[in-house]
This record gives C-alpha cells, sequence and structure tokens, in this order.
C-alpha cells in the first residue's frame, strides 16, 4: 500500500512519555513535586502506540478535533477540523485519515505537515467530559498517487471534491482525565436529551387539558379557588398555591385554619381532604398547602397529586380553625414531625411578628424528607432546632420541656408517637394538659382493632365495620348521611349520641360532660363492645 511505503521514511515512533517527558519537563516535574508521580508513564509495559477497540468507537463518533502542527521557524499552529460523526476514520490500529476539502488557501497545516510531519491532535467528548490525545507522523495523499485511500476516507452525506487527504500513523496515546472539561452539546444531542422531556411534556398538557375539563366543577364548595403555583418540596411533597376566582376577596385566617378541598376518588366520586394553610403571610390573597404525597394512604393524598394542575378551579368550604393560637404575650413552644410542620409554619411567623419568644422543635427521617428547611433556616435561625434520625438525632421532649421558656404554651403535629410522647411528659413534669395543643392529620388506629356490629336507632339498619374502616366511613359507604369535617377527631362535627353498647374514645375535642352525656366522634373512635347503638 502506497501510504505504508511512505511511512517508512519517518522516524520510528515513540510512546507518549518517550515524546512528551523531554530533559526540562522532566526539569519541571523535579521542581514542582510530581516527578516521583509522572516515572509510571514512563515504566508502563504498554507503550500505547497501538489502537484499541475503546479509541477506535471513540474516533468513529467524534464530529470535530484540534491538531496542531510545526512550521519549519519551530512555530506551533492549532487548527479546528469538523465534519459529520465519523469523517475522522480509523485505517488500521496505527493509522487514522480524513478527507482534506477546498478552505480559506492558505495551507498552513499542509504546509506544515509536509516540511516536519509531526501532529498531535486532541478529540473531545464535551458532554461525556472525556478526551483523548494522539501524537502522530502525518502525510499528505492526493488521488493520484493512492486513489483507493481517497475513496476509503470519503463521507457519503458530505459530496464536495477532496483535495487531498491526510493520513497520520499513530505515535502515542494518552486519555486525558475529565477535570475542567464544560460539558457542551450540539443541536442533535440536545435533541436527543429533550426527546422523552418533550413527549412527557405533550402528555402533561394532553392530562392537563383533561384535567381542566373534568376540575371546573371540581367540588361544591362555596369558595372557588384556582391553583396558581405548584412547588415539589420534597419528593414527596408539594405545595399548592390557590387564588381566589374573579379576584374575590378571600376569608382572613388565623394560623393553624385548614381547608377542605375536594378532589375525584377512584370510584368516581367527588370526596373531600383537610389540609392546614401553611402561607407564611397569612394577610397575601392567597393559601398554600402542603401534600404529602402517601401511597399507602387512604388515596386522598395521590389523587391530589395526580389531579391538581395550573389553572385548575376548586370549589372549596370556607377556612376552619381547631388549632389556634393563644393571643397573649406568653412564650410559644412549636413541635413538628414531618408533615405536621404545615400548621406550625404560619404560628412561628405569627409569634415572631409579635416578637413574642417562640421556637420550634422539628424531627424527621433526614433534611431531604423535611419541608420548608430551607425557608426556616433563612428566616428563623437559632429560633428552629432539626431533627434527622437518620444521623442518630432524635428529640428529647424531656430536655424540651426542661429548657423551654417559663409559662410557654405548646403546640404539636405530627405523628401520634410524638403527640403521645409529649402529652405523657408533660403529665410527668407537672404541666396542665390545657397548655398542650395538637393537631393530628390521620385518625389514631390500632393494629388491635376488631370489627363491630353497628345499629342505626333511627334509620333502622346494622352496619358491619371492619378493622380497617372508621365507623364513620361505614355509614357514609352505606348511604347514610353524617355529619363531619375534619376526620381525625378534631372537630366534634361528627358527634352523635350512643344508645347502647360501650363507646372507646379516641377523638382530641369531646370534653368529660359530652362523653358523659353519651357523644361519641365517629370518625375515630370505636366500640369495646361488640356492637354498638347509634341514634342515627
Amino acid at each position: 500500500m502506497l501510504v505504508d511505503a511512505q511511512f517508512k521514511e519517518f522516524v520510528m515512533p515513540r510512546a507518549f512519555a518517550d515524546i512528551t517527558f523531554t530533559p526540562s519537563v522532566k526539569a519541571a516535574q523535579t521542581l514542582y513535586g510530581s516527578r516521583e508521580a509522572n516515572t509510571g508513564f514512563e515504566l508502563a509495559e504498554d507503550k500505547r502506540q497501538t489502537l484499541t477497540e475503546p479509541e477506535m468507537a471513540f474516533i468513529a463518533e467524534r464530529d470535530s478535533f484540534y491538531m496542531a502542527t510545526i512550521s519549519e521557524n519551530d512555530w506551533p499552529y492549532v487548527q479546528h477540523r469538523g465534519g459529520a460523526a465519523g469523517f475522522i476514520k480509523v485505517i488500521d490500529e496505527r493509522t487514522i485519515g480524513f478527507a482534506d476539502f477546498k478552505g480559506n488557501r492558505q495551507y498552513i497545516s499542509v504546509g506544515n505537515i509536509n516540511a516536519m510531519g509531526r501532529v498531535s491532535l486532541i478529540l473531545m467528548d464535551y458532554p461525556g467530559r472525556r478526551r483523548l490525545k494522539l501524537w502522530g507522523t502525518a502525510q499528505i495523499v492526493h488521488e493520484a498517487e493512492a486513489p483507493q485511500v481517497i475513496a476509503m476516507l470519503e463521507n457519503p452525506t458530505y459530496r464536495a471534491r477532496i483535495e487531498r487527504a491526510i493520513v497520520i500513523r499513530i505515535e502515542a496515546i494518552e486519555w486525558n482525565c475529565p477535570q475542567h472539561i464544560t460539558p457542551r452539546f450540539t443541536e442533535h444531542e440536545i435533541d436527543q436529551l429533550l426527546a422523552p422531556v418533550l413527549a412527557e411534556n405533550r402528555q402533561l398538557k394532553q392530562q392537563q387539558t383533561q384535567a381542566h375539563a373534568q376540575h371546573q366543577q371540581l367540588g361544591t364548595g362555596s369558595l372557588p379557588l384556582q391553583i396558581t403555583g405548584i412547588r415539589q418540596l420534597t419528593a414527596d411533597i408539594r405545595l399548592y398555591r390557590l387564588e381566589p376566582v374573579n379576584a374575590e376577596f378571600l376569608p382572613l385566617v388565623m394560623p393553624g385554619s385548614h381547608l377542605k378541598v375536594p378532589y375525584m376518588s377512584a370510584s368516581g366520586k367527588i370526596e373531600t381532604r383537610n389540609y392546614s394553610i401553611c402561607s407564611l403571610d397569612l394577610s397575601q390573597q392567597y393559601y398554600e398547602i402542603a401534600v404529602l404525597q402517601q401511597p399507602a394512604g387512604r388515596g386522598g393524598s395521590v389523587a391530589i397529586h395526580q389531579q391538581y394542575t395550573l389553572g385548575a378551579v376548586l370549589h372549596c368550604e370556607a377556612p376552619q380553625n381547631h388549632f389556634s393560637v393563644h393571643n397573649d404575650k406568653r412564650p410559644a413552644v412549636l413541635i413538628a414531625g414531618g408533615i405536621g410542620i404545615t400548621p406550625l409554619l404560619p404560628m412561628l411567623q405569627w409569634f415572631d411578628d409579635k416578637q413574642q419568644e417562640v421556637e420550634l422543635h422539628y424531627t424527621g427521617k433526614q433534611r431531604g424528607t423535611m419541608a420548608f428547611v430551607h425557608e426556616l433556616t433563612q428566616r428563623f435561625g437559632r429560633q428552629t432546632r432539626f431533627y434527622t434520625s437518620a444521623h442518630g438525632q432524635r428529640l428529647d421532649v424531656a430536655m424540651m420541656f426542661k429548657q423551654a421558656p417559663a409559662g410557654a404554651e405548646f403546640y404539636v403535629c405530627g405523628p401520634q408517637s410524638l403527640m403521645d410522647a409529649v402529652k405523657a411528659q408533660a403529665k410527668l413534669v407537672g404541666i396542665a394538659q390545657e397548655r398542650i395543643h395538637s393537631e393530628r392529620f390521620s385518625a389514631s388506629s390500632n393494629e388491635n382493632d376488631k370489627a363491630v356490629l353497628v345499629h342505626l336507632s333511627r334509620s333502622q339498619q346494622q352496619i358491619y365495620v371492619t378493622p380497617q374502616q372508621s365507623i364513620l366511613e361505614a355509614v357514609v359507604a352505606a348511604g347514610i348521611k353524617a355529619d363531619s369535617d375534619c376526620c381525625v377527631g378534631e372537630c366534634g362535627r361528627c358527634a352523635v349520641k350512643v344508645v347502647s353498647g360501650q363507646p372507646q374514645h379516641r377523638d382530641q375535642v369531646l370534653s368529660d360532660s359530652d362523653k358523659k352525656d353519651g357523644l361519641i366522634c365517629i370518625c375515630v373512635s370505636r366500640a369495646q363492645t361488640d356492637e354498638l347503638t347509634l341514634d342515627l
């Protein structure tokens, strides 16, 4: 082959370290303390003069490279070459080449190659942050001398006339570290990266269009609110901003207020869930609620995450408050567990605005799962203390009470275990239960709950309540109208009279007098007996 014959005129190739580690380079390595680290390049068994499969594949994917040549006056010249991916071709394990077309007709690289022959190439993979350095001896090849070489280097997608070819015999190969390579992407690469995102966007727009059609009349409440903002607080928590439709004024709310929002259940019925209004500034003309998606829950949070989209209109009921703050100058201690931070967030801002002594204790698995950590850190600093169980940090309830300001009121929201621990410890240290205020997001349950047969005296019906159901759920499922709101035993709206049987109270609202009068909150409470008769 003509190319091989011409290459015989050049000096035998040397490997990377032989070529680059000149006496002056070694002296510089010694001066700056890297000489010992670099001797490994000189002791390697593999001279790395031969292209292997990784190098060949890398070269075949490139659409550009940088090539340095040397002139007779010893000045280097660097040129950028580009083309369709694969325009630089691997001829064999020691040889690469590319077609050369008419350019600006200065022929600097061509002249330097004819004079000196030595070249150095850098091939870049910007998206993958990889680069390959090649040293070689180059020659200019014309069609008259080697038509088979020209034919081999043609690119079927670029049909311009080839003036010459540049063929390079590899003398040394070296992969460079990725440090300081800034990722850059071609239009084609960006299109490929965006393709699944655009496809998902089209799907979401289609779902949004369908959801908007469904949501225009979602709910029957007297307060129409439009979703104007959605923010992902954590992987599982979304914040929804709700503004009044037609620029109407919103009912003013106090810290601890909650909003009953509608959603469509899996059965196609419109149901509601209560969520605390967690807006930091309650004077604004919007409400914000944070919804934790709970796949193992009753389905409401999952449905909301799936159905609530920007622009959707929700017909809600007016906000209510069963977790109000004290209105004097006594200090406040706020205790949050997980998503229980939502009602306490505006409380913290409220007390801070009133320049009252306030502190927040916030527990969670790890910071990444805890909502509003950034806002709390930025706004309140030392007033907030975080506890992450993943790092072995747990709230010492006894110590918290010990260090609490004198006369403080305590507000706790979160898992039932946290609220039980706070109330139990308060009792141990002699703090009146009236100073412990709590709100829970789900009804307390017990794995030992048993089924109960409920008789409805006015409806003349018998309802079987499974261990997994609340009495309220079973009554509503049977088509019996029953008043309710919070569904966690906080408001008392579901309270009914017990005609016979022994109730097991689990609510947070009924007084001892109410219980003595035979009332039971059927959203959370159960029966100690196998049967219960209610005035429904």
